[in-house]
């Protein structure tokens, strides 16, 4: 496909242009499992093709590095092109950007959260009990990482694009946290 109507004959018939991380990028990996990968277990797989998870090498995929605000600048620069980056991003630049929906779902701080949204995933932050008191400090991080001024809907972690887990959910594991409970527990 060189062209978005290539794709489907109700898109434009402009040059498709997708500005992406390198594949170094927690970005770029989430969008080959939760999109490409998807996609091609229904389409692809059936046909018995491979390379499911390959970023098309056709000058179609732009890798833009890792720098987000790039993507962003280029976005601005060509209305056409498709961009592939973090949530912040887009909710810093809502003026100038628009997010797209995946069956039907905005690409929303509140879809987000709830798990809605279909092209996001979780963070996880793990610690081995057993380092606790022989690391110095790992107690505090595992504190403050979960306190609401870190985690919470206005901690400075949202700041940063992360998405807190809703109250009840948020709080199980803060509690689970400070008791250094295991996953399993």
């Amino acid at each position: 496909y060189k062209n978005w109507s290539d794709v489907d004959a109700s898109l434009p018939a402009t040059k498709i242009e997708v500005l992406g991380p390198p594949p170094t990028s927690g970005t770029r990996d989430a969008f080959v499992e939760l999109v490409m990968d998807a996609a091609c277990q229904e389409e692809v797989k059936s046909a018995n093709e491979k390379g499911c998870g390959e970023i098309r090498e056709d000058g179609a995929f732009v890798e833009a590095g890792e720098n987000d605000n790039l993507i962003v600048q280029k976005l601005e620069a060509n209305p056409n092109a498709f961009g592939i980056f973090g949530f912040s991003f887009l909710d810093q630049n809502a003026d100038k950007l628009q997010g797209h929906k995946v069956d039907g779902v905005e690409p929303t701080f509140e879809n987000i959260a709830s798990g809605d949204y279909g092209v996001s995933r979780s963070l996880y932050v793990y610690a081995k009990k057993e380092h606790v008191g022989v690391i110095p400090g790992m107690q505090e991080f595992i504190a403050e990482y979960t306190s609401e001024g870190a985690w919470g809907p206005d901690g400075y972690l949202a700041d940063k694009g992360l998405i807190p887990l809703p109250d009840a959910e948020r709080a199980k594991w803060a509690e689970n946290a400070k008791a250094l409970k295991g996953m399993g527990s």
